[in-house]
C-alpha cells in the first residue's frame, strides 16, 4: 500500500500526529477528568445492588431488607477510601497509585503484587462493564441475546479505536454520555424518593425471579452479599493512578474530582438500593434491577428509555477508565523493567498504543471465554481491587511513620514531604490505617466467600503474574549488565581477525551487490553455496568463473536439502581455526514492492539472518536489493 494512502487512513482513524511539545495541551480539567476516571466507579451502581440481591435471593425474598444495611456499610467504606486516596493524590502528585506507593514504602515485591492486581482489575473492568452494558441492551431488545458476545467485541473495538486517538479526545467524546447518565439516574432516584414520600411509588410487576436453591440465612451468606456489593467500589483508585492527565494544579484538581465522584457514587448507590427494596425488585435473568426501577417510576415511556440508554452507555463508557489507566500502569512496570519495554513507547497521538491494544485483546478473550456472563466475571473482579487498595493504604501508613520520624530532623525532609506532612501527620496516618484495615478485611471476606465461585483463579493468577514480572526483570538485568560500559575512556580497536563469507544462492545482480559491499570492508572474503543439486551447483560454478572470476566459491553438499545446518557446521569448523576471530556473514535480501509481491518469494534469507545471529562471534549483515528501483533504472 502506498505510504500516502497509509498516512491518510491513519489520520482518518487516529487523527494527525501530536508534537512532543504539545503534550501539555493534552491534559484535562475536572469536568472531563470525572468522565474519564470516574465512569468505572459511577457505572458500578448499575449492577452493585443487583449483585447484593442476587446473593440474598438464596435465602428468599424475606432477606432482601438486609440490602440496605449492607449498602450502608459499603458507603462508609467508600468514604474511608475516598479520604485515604485523597491523601495519596497529594503525597504522590506524579500518579501511579498503589504501584508507586507500594514501591516507595513496601518494596519491589509488594509493588509488583499491587501492579498485578490493578492490571487484572483493569482488564476485568472492561470485560464486566461491556458485558453489563450489553445486559441492559438485551433487557430492552431480547432478540439480541444470541449475539451478545459479538456485540461486546464490537464495542471493545470501538473503545480501542477511540482511545488510540488520545486521552483528551476520547475523554471529551465520552464526557457527555457520563454526565447524561449522572443527570438521568439522579433524576430517577430523586423522583423515586419523592414518590415514595408521597406514597405513590408502587411495587414493580411482571418480573420472574431467578431460580435458585433456597438456603438458610447465615452470616456467611450475608458476607457473600456484602462482598458482591463491594463491586460498587471498583474504580475508586483510578483518579490517583492518572493524576498526570489533569491540568495544573494537578493534585488539587484530581483530589476535588475524587470527592465529587465519591458524593455522586454514594448518593446513587444508596438511593437505588433503597428504592429497589421499596418496589420489591427481584434479581432476574431477563430484566435488570435498573430496568425494573425505571418501569416502576416512569412506566414504559420516554424517561424509561432515556434511563436505559444512559445506563447502557455509562456501563460501556466505564471501560474508558481502564483505557486511561491500564496503559499508564503498564508503562510504569515496563519502565522499571518488569514488562516488555515496548509498552513504554508512545504513538503519534502521545498514547501508549501497545497497552491499549493488549487491554482490548485480553478483555475480549475473557468475554469470549465467559460468554459475556457478568455474574460469572464478578467473582474474579473485586479481589484484585481490594488487594491494591490494601497495599496502597498500608504503604501510606508506612510513609507517614517515616515522615513522623524525620519530623524531629527537618533537614532530612525533601520538598515534597515538607509540603504534605507538617500538619497532622498522625491523623492522616490514622485515616490510612483505617482504610488499610477496612479494605484488607473486605479482601479477606471476598477471597473466602467467593473462592469457590471463581475467586480462586485470581488468588493463583496474581502470584503467577508477579513471577512473570520478575522473570522479565531478571532478563533485563542480565542484558543491562552485559551491555554496561565502565565510566572511563576506552580505546576502541578492531577485531584481531575477521573472515567475511557471502552466502550465494545464484550468481546475479544481487550477488554483485553483496560482493561490492564485502570488498569495501577490506577483509578477506569467500563465497559459500549450499548444494542441493549437483547439476545446479555446476551451473553456479560456471557462472562464477565466467562473471566473477575472483576469490573462492565453496560448495557445501546438503543431501537432505537443509540450509541452516551445513552453514552452521562450516562456521563451527572455521571458529576452531580462528578461536579469537569474528566471522562476518553477508546475506542478500530481495525487497519487493507492493503488498503481496513478497509472498511469492522464499523467506530463507530472513530465517538465516535470524538464526545465524544467535551464534557467538558471528556478525550477520543483510544487503537489501530493491526490485522497484532496479525496474525504474531498466526503463
Amino acid at each position: 500500500m502506498d505510504t500516502h494512502i497509509k498516512n491518510g487512513l491513519s489520520r482518518i482513524f487516529f487523527g494527525k500526529p501530536i508534537h512532543n511539545e504539545e503534550a501539555h495541551n493534552q491534559t484535562i480539567g475536572k469536568a472531563v477528568g470525572l468522565a474519564v476516571f470516574a465512569s468505572d466507579a459511577l457505572s458500578s451502581v448499575a449492577y452493585a445492588t443487583q449483585e447484593i440481591l442476587l446473593i440474598l435471593a438464596i435465602a428468599g425474598v424475606a432477606a432482601f431488607h438486609l440490602s440496605l444495611p449492607i449498602a450502608g456499610v459499603i458507603i462508609l467504606l467508600l468514604a474511608i477510601l475516598t479520604m485515604s486516596y485523597r491523601q495519596t493524590i497529594f503525597a504522590y502528585p506524579d500518579g501511579g497509585g498503589a504501584y508507586i506507593v507500594a514501591k516507595d514504602n513496601l518494596g519491589e515485591g509488594a509493588a509488583q503484587t499491587a501492579g498485578a492486581a490493578l492490571l487484572m482489575d483493569y482488564i476485568l473492568t472492561v470485560a464486566v462493564s461491556i458485558s453489563s452494558g450489553t445486559d441492559q441492551i438485551v433487557s430492552v431488545f431480547p432478540n439480541l441475546l444470541p449475539h451478545q458476545v459479538t456485540l461486546c467485541l464490537g464495542l471493545i473495538g470501538f473503545m480501542m479505536l477511540m482511545n488510540l486517538r488520545g486521552v483528551k479526545e476520547s475523554g471529551t467524546a465520552f464526557a457527555f454520555p457520563t454526565y447524561f447518565f449522572v443527570i438521568v439516574s439522579s433524576c430517577t432516584v430523586g423522583i423515586g424518593l419523592w414518590k415514595t414520600f408521597h406514597g405513590t411509588l408502587m411495587p414493580v410487576e411482571g418480573v420472574e425471579m431467578i431460580k435458585t436453591t433456597l438456603q438458610p440465612l447465615t452470616m456467611f451468606l450475608i458476607l457473600r452479599a456484602f462482598s458482591s456489593g463491594c463491586t460498587a467500589l471498583t474504580g475508586v483508585e483510578a483518579i490517583s493512578n492518572g493524576i498526570t492527565a489533569f491540568k495544573e494544579p494537578r493534585s488539587k484538581n484530581a483530589a476535588n474530582t475524587m470527592v465529587f465522584m465519591g458524593l455522586i457514587l454514594g448518593f446513587l448507590f444508596l438511593g437505588i438500593t433503597y428504592l429497589s427494596v421499596h418496589i420489591h425488585a427481584l434479581p432476574s435473568e431477563s430484566e435488570t434491577i435498573i430496568s425494573q426501577l425505571g418501569r416502576a417510576i416512569y412506566g414504559k415511556g420516554l424517561m424509561y428509555n432515556l434511563l436505559m440508554a444512559g445506563t447502557t452507555i455509562i456501563l460501556i463508557m466505564a471501560a474508558n477508565t481502564s483505557y486511561a489507566d491500564f496503559p499508564r500502569l503498564c508503562a510504569l512496570h515496563a519502565g522499571d523493567g518488569f514488562l516488555p519495554r515496548q509498552l513504554t513507547y508512545k504513538s503519534g497521538r502521545l498514547v501508549f498504543s501497545w497497552g491499549i491494544i493488549f487491554l482490548s485483546v485480553s478483555a475480549g478473550a475473557l468475554i469470549f471465554i465467559f460468554n459475556a456472563h457478568t455474574s460469572a466475571l464478578i467473582p474474579l473482579y473485586a479481589i484484585g481491587v481490594f488487594m491494591s487498595f490494601t497495599l496502597s493504604q498500608v504503604g501510606m501508613v508506612v510513609r507517614w511513620q517515616k515522615i513522623g520520624k524525620k519530623q524531629a530532623h527537618e533537614h532530612e525532609l525533601n520538598g515534597q514531604e515538607e509540603a504534605h506532612h507538617l500538619k497532622g501527620w498522625r491523623f492522616k496516618q490514622m485515616i490510612n490505617f483505617i482504610g488499610a484495615l477496612a479494605s484488607g478485611l473486605v479482601m479477606a471476606i471476598f477471597a473466602i466467600t467467593k473462592f469457590s465461585s471463581g475467586a480462586w483463579v485470581t488468588v493463583f493468577l496474581i502470584p503467577a503474574m508477579v513471577w512473570i514480572f520478575f522473570r522479565i526483570h531478571s532478563h533485563y538485568k542480565r542484558v543491562g549488565k552485559f551491555l554496561t560500559l565502565p565510566w572511563k575512556k576506552i580505546s576502541v580497536t578492531s577485531y584481531p581477525h575477521m573472515k567475511t563469507i557471502i552466502l550465494v544462492d545464484d550468481v546475479n545482480t544481487g550477488t554483485l551487490r553483496m560482493i561490492r559491499f564485502a570488498k569495501t570492508l577490506g577483509h578477506p572474503w569467500i563465497a559459500l553455496h549450499v548444494n542441493f543439486d549437483h547439476a545446479r551447483a555446476e551451473e553456479v560454478q560456471k557462472k562464477w568463473n565466467e562473471i566473477i572470476g575472483e576469490s573462492e566459491l565453496v560448495f557445501l553438499y546438503s543431501p537432505y536439502r537443509l540450509l541452516l545446518e551445513p552453514v552452521t557446521e562450516f562456521l563451527r569448523k572455521l571458529k576452531v581455526e580462528m578461536p579469537h576471530g569474528v566471522v562476518h556473514i553477508i546475506t542478500g535480501q530481495l525487497v519487493v514492492p507492493g503488498n503481496f509481491g513478497h509472498l511469492l518469494h522464499s523467506k530463507n534469507a530472513r530465517g538465516l539472518y535470524d538464526e545465524l545471529q544467535k551464534i557467538e562471534s558471528v556478525i550477520v549483515t543483510a544487503v537489501p536489493y530493491h526490485l522497484e528501483k532496479r525496474e525504474k533504472k531498466a526503463k
